[in-house]
C-alpha cells in the first residue's frame, strides 16, 4: 500500500475517484500542518534567521492520523500543488513522518526509497498515472525560496507593525513588504487625481446624410451609422488640428490623454458656418488589419477577464478556479506561464475543425512568449483539461455553481482561441472636406472573417459587418451638428484587474500572493470601493505616506521587484538564502531603530459636520480593526460614539423610506439597510434591487 498526502479534501476525493487500484490511500492535510506560531516573530537573528515552526493548534488531529496512516504503508507519495507552497506543505508532511532531517538553513531527506514526490499541473488519470510512474524527490530549491519569503515578510510584518501601533495607538494594524507598496499604488494614484487639472472643451460631431445604408448598421471607433446618416468628428480646419495630446508622467508609468482647443465661446461661431457649408467626400481610405488571439491565461489575465466580464473579485476567481482545478476540470491555476501542452493544442486543432470548421483551424500550433523570466513553476498556462465546453455543466456537485460554469466557459474559450486563424478587419477612413477647409473623420471596422472572434467576441462580430455605400468624390448634406461638452479625466483609479496587471507588470509579488494582498489591504480599511474602483482611506493614506517617507527604499518599487528577483534566483539555487536575509536585514534595522527613537506621532482623525449629544464637542472619524465610526473629539472625558453611516445617495427603504446605507457583515461583505435598523430590517445585496 502507498499513501498519498494532498492538501484538500476535495482534491483527495478526486484522486480517489482516478485511482480505483485498492493500492493506494489518499490523505488530505486541510493545508498547512506546521507553521510559524502567531503571537511571536519566532525567527532567530543569531542563529541565521532560523525559524521555529510549530504544529498548528487546530491540526494536531489531523497530524495524529497522518502519523498513524503513514506506519501502516510502506510509501510515502507526497501529491501537493506544484508551486512553492505546495512544496512547503509537502517539506512539512515530510519533516513529520521523520523523512527531514533539518540542519538549518540546509535540510536532508532520509529514507529516500520510502518517500516520493510527484508533480503533475492537471488532475486527470493520465497525468496523475504518468507523474505516479516517474516520481521524484522533494524540491529543496522551492522550500528554501518559500521559506526565505516567509521570514522577509515575517520581519518587516512583526518589526514594522508595533511601529505602527506606537505611532498610532492602533495594536491592529499591519504593515507588509508587498501589502504597502500595494496600497502605495492606490494612494499615489489617488494624489495625482486630486492634482489633475481638469478643463471643458468641446467635440463637435456632424450628422451627414447618405443613401444605400442599411437602418441597422453599426460602426466602432469614432463613428456610428444610424437612420441613414454617418456620424463624424470634426479634426481640423485649413490644416490646423483642434486636438491635442498630452503625456503625464505618473508614479507608475504614464498617462496619456486628448483634447480640443475648441472652447465654449468658439462652439456657436463653428457651427453657424458649418450648417451654410458645402461637403463631399475628400478620401477614402481602406486598410486590411489582422488581429490575432490574445494569449491563453496566466493567473493574472484571468483575474483581469473575470473582473471586466462578470466582475468577480480576484479572491472569488482564485475561489472558483480551485475549485475547477481540484476536480480535475482545469489545468494548475497560480502560474504566469503561456505554454500549453504538445497534446492540447493538437487535441484543440481536431476540436476546431470538428466543431467550428476546417478555415478556423492552424497548420500549426500556435504558441507564445512567457514575459517572465521565470515562469512560476507551474510551467503551463491555465487551459480546459478536456476539449468539452460542458464539461462543468456535467459535474454532478452542488458546489458547482453558475459561476464555476462561467469562470470554466472563459477559460476553455480563451484556450481555444489561442490556436483559432487570426482575424481579418477592413478598416475604413472616411474623410469629409468642406468648402470652408474644415476636414471630418469617421472610421469603421468589417469583419471580413472572425476568426479567433467566434468563439471569445461573437458580439463584436455581428455589430461590424455593413458598412454604407459610400462613393470618393461624393457630395454630402450635413443634417445636423452635435457639439459634445467634455472634459479633461484625471488618470483612473485602480479596479482589482488594473492593479493585478500593475502589480505583475512592475514585478511586484507572484500569482500566489495577488489576491490574499487585495484582500488585506480591504480587511485592514486601508483602502475602500467605490464603484469597483479602490479609494484609500484617511488611515491607508498616512500609514503609506509615513511608511513610505521613512523606509524609502524597502518600499520602492524596484526594490520590491529585484527581491522577487532574488526569491526566484533562490528557487533556482542559484543564490544563497542567508547571503540575502542578510544583506536586507542589516541596514532595515538600523533604520528601524532610528524611526523607533523618533517621536512622530500620526493622527488620522477626520472632522464631521456633526457634535457630539452629550458634549457638544466636534465628532471625528475614527478607525477600529472592525471599520470606521464616530467619536466625540473630547475624548477621554468624553467617550460617546456611534457607528459611522455611508448614506447612498437618493436611495430609499421601499418599506419605511429611510435613507438607504452601506453594511458589512461580519465577513467584511457588503450589503444595504435601512438606516432605521432594528426597527426596520430591510436589506438588499445589490444596489440596482432597491
Amino acid at each position: 500500500m502507498a499513501l498519498i498526502i494532498v492538501e484538500s479534501p476535495t482534491k483527495a476525493r478526486t484522486f480517489s475517484r482516478m485511482l480505483k487500484n485498492s493500492d493506494y490511500l489518499v490523505f488530505a492535510t486541510m493545508g498547512h500542518m506546521r507553521d510559524l506560531p502567531q503571537k511571536r516573530i519566532a525567527i532567530d537573528y543569531k542563529r541565521n534567521f532560523k525559524p521555529s515552526y510549530e504544529i498548528i493548534g487546530t491540526k494536531r488531529k489531523v497530524v495524529f492520523e497522518l502519523k498513524k496512516l503513514a506506519e501502516q504503508n510502506k510509501e510515502i507519495i507526497l501529491a501537493t500543488d506544484p508551486d512553492r507552497e505546495g512544496e512547503a506543505i509537502s517539506y512539512h508532511a515530510a519533516y513529520i513522518l521523520g523523512f527531514i532531517e533539518e540542519n538549518w538553513p540546509d535540510s536532508q531527506i532520509k529514507n529516500a526509497n520510502r518517500l516520493k514526490r510527484i508533480v503533475f499541473h492537471e488532475i486527470t488519470p493520465k497525468a496523475l498515472e504518468e507523474a505516479l510512474e516517474n516520481p521524484g524527490n522533494l524540491r529543496l530549491e522551492l522550500v528554501s525560496a518559500q521559506q526565505t519569503r516567509r521570514i522577509l515578510d515575517r520581519i518587516v510584518g512583526y518589526e514594522l507593525s508595533p511601529l505602527l501601533w506606537k505611532k498610532m495607538g492602533k495594536n491592529w494594524l499591519s504593515a507588509g513588504r508587498v501589502q504597502t507598496v500595494t496600497l502605495r499604488l492606490i494612494v499615489e494614484r489617488e494624489k495625482e487625481i486630486r492634482s489633475f487639472k481638469v478643463e471643458n472643451y468641446y467635440q463637435i460631431y456632424g450628422n451627414f446624410e447618405i443613401n444605400n445604408i442599411k437602418a441597422d448598421t453599426k460602426a466602432s471607433l469614432t463613428s456610428k451609422v444610424e437612420d441613414g446618416a454617418l456620424k463624424a468628428k470634426l479634426i481640423s480646419k485649413n490644416d490646423i488640428l483642434y486636438e491635442q495630446k498630452f503625456t503625464l508622467r505618473l508614479f507608475v508609468g504614464e498617462y496619456r490623454y486628448t483634447k480640443t482647443t475648441i472652447e465654449q465661446k468658439n462652439v456657436s461661431e463653428i457651427e453657424s458656418e458649418l450648417k451654410i457649408d458645402r461637403y463631399k467626400v475628400t478620401q477614402i481610405k481602406e486598410e486590411v488589419q489582422k488581429r490575432y488571439p490574445p494569449p491563453p491565461f496566466t493567473t493574472s489575465l484571468l483575474s483581469q477577464d473575470a473582473f471586466y466580464k462578470y466582475g468577480f473579485t480576484s479572491k472569488m476567481t482564485m475561489r472558483l478556479a480551485q475549485d475547477l482545478y481540484e476536480r480535475g476540470l482545469i489545468t494548475y491555476h497560480r502560474t504566469d506561464s503561456f505554454n500549453l501542452s504538445t497534446h492540447f493544442v493538437f487535441a484543440a486543432k481536431e476540436y476546431i475543425e470538428k466543431n467550428l470548421g476546417v478555415e478556423y483551424a492552424l497548420e500549426k500550433p500556435r504558441g507564445y512568449r512567457t514575459k517572465s523570466k521565470l515562469a512560476q513553476e507551474a510551467h503551463e498556462a491555465i487551459r480546459p483539461t478536456k476539449l468539452n465546453p460542458l464539461a462543468a455543466e456535467s459535474v454532478k456537485d452542488k458546489k458547482i455553481t453558475i459561476n464555476h460554469r462561467k469562470l470554466y466557459k472563459l477559460i476553455f474559450n480563451r484556450s481555444v482561441a489561442t490556436q483559432m486563424k487570426e482575424a481579418s478587419l477592413k478598416l475604413i477612413t472616411i474623410t469629409i472636406g468642406s468648402e470652408k477647409g474644415y476636414l471630418f473623420k469617421s472610421e469603421m471596422l468589417q469583419v471580413i472573417f472572425d476568426g479567433f472572434f467566434k468563439v471569445i467576441n461573437p458580439d463584436f462580430v455581428k455589430k461590424n459587418q455593413t458598412l454604407p455605400n459610400i462613393q470618393e468624390g461624393e457630395r454630402l448634406k450635413l443634417l445636423s451638428v452635435e457639439p459634445v461638452e467634455n472634459q479633461t479625466k484625471p488618470p483612473p483609479r485602480y479596479n482589482e484587474a488594473s492593479l493585478i496587471k500593475t502589480l505583475e507588470e512592475k514585478g511586484i509579488g507572484r500569482p500566489s500572493t495577488y489576491a490574499p494582498i487585495i484582500s488585506l489591504i480591504q480587511e485592514k480599511n486601508y483602502v475602500e470601493k467605490e464603484n469597483r474602483y479602490f479609494v484609500p482611506t484617511k488611515l491607508g493614506e498616512a500609514i503609506s505616506d509615513y511608511l513610505s517617507k521613512a523606509f524609502s527604499q524597502l518600499f520602492d518599487l524596484d526594490f520590491t521587484a529585484k527581491m522577487e528577483e532574488n526569491l526566484d534566483s533562490v528557487a533556482e539555487g542559484k543564490t544563497d538564502l542567508i547571503k540575502l536575509l542578510n544583506a536586507f536585514n542589516s541596514p532595515f534595522q538600523k533604520e528601524l531603530m532610528v524611526k523607533k527613537n523618533d517621536k512622530t506621532v500620526i493622527n488620522v482623525e477626520e472632522e464631521v459636520k456633526e457634535t457630539c449629544p452629550k458634549c457638544a464637542s466636534a465628532l471625528v472619524v475614527r478607525y477600529s480593526k472592525f471599520g470606521k465610526f464616530l467619536a466625540c473629539s473630547n475624548y477621554p472625558k468624553c467617550k460617546f460614539t456611534k457607528p459611522f453611516l455611508k448614506f447612498i445617495q437618493n436611495r430609499f427603504c421601499p418599506l419605511d423610506k429611510g435613507r438607504i446605507v452601506l453594511r458589512f457583515t461580519k465577513k467584511r461583505k457588503k450589503f444595504y439597510g435601512c438606516e432605521n435598523y432594528p426597527k426596520c430590517k430591510w436589506s438588499a445585496w445589490r444596489i440596482n434591487k432597491i
